[in-house]
C-alpha cells in the first residue's frame, strides 16, 4: 500500500501520521517528551529524547499499517530552538527553548548595534530574545568549549531530516525564526550575523520547503522498519504548514487555528515590514508557497478559556453531556445564550498575544448584573476571544495586510455557534474543513506533491482540503456586534492602562 507520511516535532511530544493518496488517515502515533527545568527561568528539550520518540511514533504507525510502503515523508516542528551538532553528527547538548531568559542580554546587545527597526526591516521579526540568534551569542559567551565544537545549529525538525538522511538543510519558513534571515533576499544575513558575532556557516543551507532532502538512510530505515526508498522532503514551521494544509495559496486568505491557543495566518504576496507591523508585534515570513508570506496574529486563550469555564463553572456539564450522548462542549454549546450579550470579556487570561504581547496583562468581565447567567457569560467568553482575533484583523489591515475570508481548523472549529459569531464580528465568510489537523496534512501536501503523488500544491489541495461548511455574516447581529466590538476596544484600553 502506498501512503505518505507526515511528522510533527512539537515542544512537547511529536506525532507521526500516515495517509493514503486520497487522504485518508491510516495510522497515527504519538509519544510525549519531558521540557528540562534546570531552574532559573531556563527551558530545555534533549534532542536524544525527540529522536528517541520520533523512532518510536514512526514504527508504531508503520505497524498499525502491516505493508504499508511510504512513498515520501515531511516534517513540521517547532521554531526558534536550535540543536547544536559537532561534525561527526553528534547532539553536543540540549536545545534552548523560545520561554527561556537566557538571551535577554545578548538581544539587548543587537538593539543597539542593529536597532529594533533595522531588525524589522531585515528579517522580518521583532526584535526579542526568543529567537535563536540571542540563544546562540549566549552559548558563545557562556559555553564556549560547546560553541568551538558546533558544526552547525540546527532547527528541531531539520535535524530529524539530517538524522534520517545525513543532509543538514533548513527551509525558509524554519529559518525565519531564527531572527537571522534576511526575509526579502532569502538569504541569511552577514548585518544580523556581524553584529551577533556568530559565524553564518554555523547555520544550515537554505532550501524551498518541499525539496527533497534524500532517502532515508539504510540503517536507519532497517531499524524503523520503514522502507529505505522512502523520500524524505524539506518541510517548514508548524504555522506555516498549517497554513499549507488549509489550502491557503492565495493572497487575502488566512486560517484560523482555534486549538488551546487561536492563531490566524494570512497570506499576501510580497514583505510587510513597516512600522505598524513592529508596533504590533508581528512578524513576516516566508509562506512554503513560492512567492507569498504569512504574519502570525494570536491569542494565547483560544479553545483554552473555554476548558477553563468547563472546569471550573461548568460541571454539570459532563454529567448532562454522557445522558445526551454528546461532547461536553457540544452540551455547553447547546445551553448558551442565543442572542448576543451585553457582557464584555477581555481574553487576556494568560496574558495578552499580538499586538500588545504584554505577559502580565489580565482577563475581564465586564458587564455584570443580577440578571446574568451562565449561558451569557458562556457565549460572552467566544465573544470575547472573537473580539481580540477581529482587533487583529483591524491592525493588520491597518499594516497592509487585509483577510477577506477565513478558514477554520482545530477543535474550536467543531462549533457551529462559535464559527457564526466569529463570521458575525469579523464580518468575513468562515469556511470550515474537513481537515482536522491542517499541520500535519501540509506534511502529506508536501510529501505528496515532491514525490509526484500530486502534480501541483493546487491539485493536492484539490484532493485532500475540502470545505465542508460556510458561516456568513448575518443581520441583525452582524450590526449589534459591530457597536459592542466598539466598546470591548475602550474596555481593552482602559484595563490596560491600570
Amino acid at each position: 500500500m502506498v501512503s505518505l507520511m507526515g511528522l510533527d516535532i512539537g515542544t512537547t511530544g511529536c506525532k507521526a501520521s500516515l495517509f493514503n493518496e486520497e487522504g485518508a488517515l491510516l495510522s497515527a502515533a504519538y509519544m510525549e517528551y519531558p521540557t528540562e527545568q534546570p531552574g532559573g527561568g531556563t527551558y530545555e528539550l534533549d534532542p536524544e529524547r525527540v529522536w528517541e520518540a520520533v523512532r518510536q511514533v514512526i514504527s508504531e504507525a508503520l505497524l498499525k499499517v502491516p505493508g504499508a510502503e511510504i512513498r515520501a515523508l515531511s516534517l513540521s516542528s517547532l521554531g526558534e530552538a536550535v540543536v547544536p551538532v559537532d561534525s561527526d553528527g553528534r547532539a553536543l547538548g540540549r536545545a534552548i527553548l523560545y520561554m527561556d531568559q537566557r538571551g535577554i542580554e545578548q538581544a539587548a546587545i543587537l538593539e543597539r548595534k542593529v536597532g529594533k527597526n533595522r531588525t524589522m526591516e531585515i528579517t522580518g521579526v521583532p526584535l526579542h530574545p526568543m529567537f535563536s540568534l540571542p540563544k546562540v551569542m549566549w552559548i558563545k559567551q557562556h559555553q564556549p568549549e560547546i560553541y568551538s565544537k558546533v558544526w552547525k545549529f540546527m532547527p528541531f525538525g531539520d535535524y530529524i531530516a539530517f538524522l534520517l538522511t545525513g543532509r543538514c538543510a533548513t527551509d525558509y519558513t524554519m529559518a525565519s525564526r531564527t531572527m537571522g534571515l534576511n526575509v526579502s533576499a532569502k538569504q541569511w544575513d552577514t548585518v544580523m550575523f556581524d553584529a551577533a558575532g556568530i559565524e553564518i556557516g554555523k547555520f544550515p543551507e537554505l532550501v524551498q520547503s518541499g525539496t527533497p532532502l534524500g532517502c532515508i538512510r539504510q540503517e536507519i530505515a532497517e531499524a524503523l522498519g520503514i522502507n529505505a526508498d522512502a523520500l524524505v522532503v524539506a518541510g517548514g514551521h508548524d504555522q506555516a504548514c498549517a497554513a499549507l494544509g488549509a489550502g491557503i495559496l492565495s493572497t487575502n486568505q488566512a486560517v484560523d487555528g482555534i486549538g488551546t491557543v487561536e492563531c490566524i495566518t494570512p497570506a499576501y504576496s510580497s514583505p510587510v515590514l513597516g512600522s505598524k507591523m513592529l508596533e504590533g508585534r508581528y512578524n513576516c515570513a516566508p509562506h512554503i508557497i513560492e512567492g507569498l508570506y504569512l504574519t502570525y496574529a494570536f491569542n494565547f486563550t483560544g479553545g483554552s478559556l473555554i476548558r477553563w469555564y468547563r472546569d471550573n463553572f461548568g460541571h454539570a456539564a459532563e454529567t448532562e453531556a454522557r445522558a445526551r450522548g454528546v461532547s461536553e462542549y457540544d452540551y455547553l454549546n447547546s445551553t448558551a445564550a442565543v442572542e448576543p450579550t451585553d457582557l464584555l470579556v477581555v481574553p487576556h487570561f494568560a496574558g495578552s498575544g499580538t499586538p500588545y504581547m504584554n505577559p502580565d496583562a489580565k482577563g475581564t468581565l465586564y458587564g455584570l448584573t443580577l440578571g446574568t447567567n451562565a449561558a451569557q457569560i458562556y457565549r460572552a467568553l467566544l465573544e470575547g476571544v472573537t473580539y481580540e482575533m477581529r482587533y487583529n484583523l483591524d491592525c493588520l489591515k491597518e499594516a497592509g495586510i487585509e483577510v477577506q475570508a477565513l478558514r477554520a481548523v482545530g477543535g474550536g472549529a467543531k462549533s457551529d455557534l462559535w464559527l457564526q459569531i466569529k463570521a458575525d464580528i469579523m464580518n468575513v465568510p468562515i469556511e470550515r474543513l474537513s481537515v482536522s489537523e491542517a499541520g500535519t496534512m501540509g506534511n502529506i501536501i508536501l510529501a505528496g506533491t515532491a514525490s509526484g503523488v500530486y502534480r501541483s500544491y493546487e491539485e493536492a489541495v484539490r484532493v485532500l482540503v475540502k470545505p465542508v461548511d460556510i458561516f456568513e455574516p448575518e443581520q441583525p447581529n452582524q450590526s449589534r456586534y459591530e457597536e459592542r466590538y466598539e466598546r470591548y476596544k475602550r474596555l481593552s484600553k482602559a484595563v490596560a492602562d491600570l
